[in-house]
C-alpha cells in the first residue's frame, strides 16, 4: 500500500511524502513507547496489588466478620453499605476487604458507583474538599461515591471534622483503615456515624494460604505439597506443572515464612517477592536461565528487609514507645538502645522521641534524680538544633542515663490519686475555701 501510494505521487509532493513517512514514523515509535511503559507498569507492580482479592469468596481471613450470619456478611448481600472503619494489625486485610467491597459494588450497581481512594498519609485538606465536590456532582446523575481512606488517624480530630456533615447527609459513604483504636484516634461524633468492624491478626493457615496463591500467581512450584488449594482449574494445572516454574521453594520454607511473620500477610508476601526477585535475577546472571531453587536463607534475608522497610511499621511505633519506656523503667540498658533503634529506624522524629524521654524522666524518676528532667530537655533542644543522623547519639546517651538514674514514681502516683478524687466526686466539686480566694481586684480583670 505504501509503495503504490508513492507511485501515485507526483514529483510535485517530495515534502509532503517525507512529512507523511516522519509522521508516521514518529506515531509509530510513540506507541510503542507507551505500549512499552504500559507493559513495564503492570510487570513492576508490586507482588501485594497484584494479590488483592476481587471477591468475597478469593477473601481469605475475617470469619468473625464475614461469616454466613455476620451483620457485615448481610449487608453486603443486599448491596447497602454504611459508612464504616475497619480497625486491625497491619496486613490483615483492612485495605483488601475495602477493595472486595468497591469491586462488589461495582458489580451490583454498575456504573452507578464511584469510588475514591485516599490515604491521609499522602492527602490533606484539600483533597477531601475536592471529593466532596466530586460526590455531590456525580450524586446528581443518580451516582454514589465511596471514600476510601487509609490510615484516617493520620488525621488529627480537628481534620476529621470535614467529614461530618458529608457522612451525616449522605454525600458519600466513607470506608475508613486504621491500625489505632478508633476509641482515642477518631472524632466521637465521626466514631458515632460509622460502624467500627474490627479485624484480628491472621492465622498461620491463613497466610500460609495467601503464600501458597502468590507462589502459584508467580509461576512457581511447591515441593512436597501434598495438599493446596488453587484458585480455579486453570490455575490448578499451572501450579503443578514444573516444566516451565520460574522458581521452586519447599514446603517448610513457606510454613517458616507463615510463622515468622506473625500474621501479617504483607510481610510475608514483601518477603517472598524479594526473594524471588533477587535469587531469579541471580540465577539469570549466571546461567541464563530463570529456573531457580529459593532456599530458608533467602527467605531469612527478605524478612530482615521487609520488616525494616515496611511502611507500617511507622504505624505500630506507639508499641515500640512502650517497649522503650518499660525497658527504661525496668532498667534493662541494652533493651532500651534496642527499642530506640527500632524506633529511629522507622523514621521517627527525633524531637517527638526526646519528648517522650522527658515524659520518662519526670514519671519513672522524678525526685529521686532531679537533673534527669534537665538532661532530657537538654537533648530535646539538642535533636532540634543539628536533627538526624548526627542526633543520634544525643537520644543514646540521654536513654542510658535515665536507665542508671533511680527510680522514683511517687508524683506520678500523688498526681493520679488526686485525678481519681476529683473523677470518682459526687456531685458538684467543692467550692475554694475562702481564705485561699484571690482577693486582688486587679487580678478579678485579668
Amino acid at each position: 500500500m505504501i509503495y503504490r501510494h508513492i507511485k501515485q505521487l507526483t514529483t510535485k509532493q517530495p515534502v509532503l511524502l517525507c512529512f507523511t513517512l516522519v509522521h508516521n514514523s514518529r506515531n509509530f515509535t510513540n506507541s510503542l513507547e507507551m505500549q512499552s511503559l504500559e507493559i513495564l507498569d503492570k510487570k513492576h507492580v508490586p507482588l501485594v496489588e497484584k494479590m488483592r482479592p476481587a471477591s468475597i469468596t478469593s477473601y481469605i481471613g475475617q470469619k468473625q466478620i464475614l461469616g454466613s450470619d455476620t451483620v457485615l456478611s448481610h449487608l453486603l448481600e443486599k448491596g447497602e453499605i454504611p459508612s464504616m472503619i475497619f480497625w486491625g494489625p497491619p496486613g490483615c486485610g483492612k485495605t483488601s476487604l475495602a477493595n472486595v467491597i468497591a469491586c462488589l459494588s461495582k458489580r451490583v450497581k454498575g456504573d452507578n458507583v464511584h469510588v475514591i481512594n485516599m490515604s491521609a498519609a499522602s492527602s490533606g485538606i484539600k483533597d477531601v474538599k475536592d471529593a466532596v465536590t466530586v460526590a455531590k456532582n456525580k450524586s446528581q446523575f443518580g451516582c454514589k461515591t465511596i471514600v476510601f481512606m487509609d490510615k484516617i488517624h493520620r488525621f488529627n480530630k480537628l481534620q476529621q471534622d470535614i467529614f461530618l456533615p458529608h457522612v451525616e447527609t449522605g454525600t458519600f459513604t466513607l470506608i475508613g483503615c486504621t491500625t489505632e483504636n478508633p476509641s482515642y484516634s477518631l472524632n466521637p461524633a465521626l466514631l458515632s456515624r460509622c460502624r467500627v468492624f474490627v479485624l484480628n491478626k491472621l492465622t498461620e493457615s491463613n497466610v500460609t494460604e495467601i503464600l501458597q496463591r502468590a507462589i502459584e500467581r508467580m509461576n512457581g512450584n511447591v515441593s512436597n505439597v501434598q495438599e493446596r488449594k488453587p484458585i480455579n482449574d486453570k490455575e490448578q494445572i499451572k501450579s503443578y506443572s514444573t516444566l516451565n516454574s520460574k522458581f521452586s521453594i519447599d514446603n517448610k520454607t513457606i510454613q517458616w515464612l507463615a510463622e515468622v511473620c506473625d500474621g501479617d500477610a504483607r510481610v510475608a508476601l514483601n518477603a517472598l517477592e524479594l526473594a524471588v526477585l533477587a535469587r531469579t535475577s541471580d540465577r539469570l546472571k549466571v546461567s541464563g536461565n530463570t529456573n531457580a531453587t529459593i532456599t530458608l536463607e533467602d527467605i531469612r534475608e527478605s524478612v530482615k528487609k521487609a520488616h525494616v522497610l515496611s511502611e507500617e511499621e511507622t504505624d505500630q511505633s506507639h508499641h515500640m514507645y512502650s517497649a522503650l519506656h518499660n525497658s527504661i523503667r525496668a532498667g534493662e540498658a541494652n533493651a532500651s538502645l534496642y527499642w530506640m533503634a527500632r524506633i529511629m529506624a522507622a523514621k521517627e522524629d527525633p524531637v517527638n522521641i526526646a519528648r517522650r524521654l522527658v515524659r520518662i524522666s519526670s514519671e519513672d524518676i522524678g525526685l529521686a534524680d532531679p537533673d534527669a528532667l534537665g538532661v532530657a530537655v537538654h537533648t530535646m533542644y539538642g535533636c532540634q538544633m543539628i536533627g538526624m543522623p548526627e542526633c543520634d547519639v544525643l537520644l543514646g546517651q540521654c536513654t542510658i542515663y535515665l536507665v542508671k538514674a533511680p527510680k522514683s514514681r511517687s508524683v506520678y502516683n500523688a498526681l493520679k490519686a488526686a485525678e481519681k478524687v476529683i473523677l470518682e466526686q459526687k456531685g458538684l466539686q467543692p467550692v475554694v475555701p475562702a481564705h485561699m480566694r484571690c482577693n486582688s481586684s486587679e487580678a478579678k480583670f485579668q
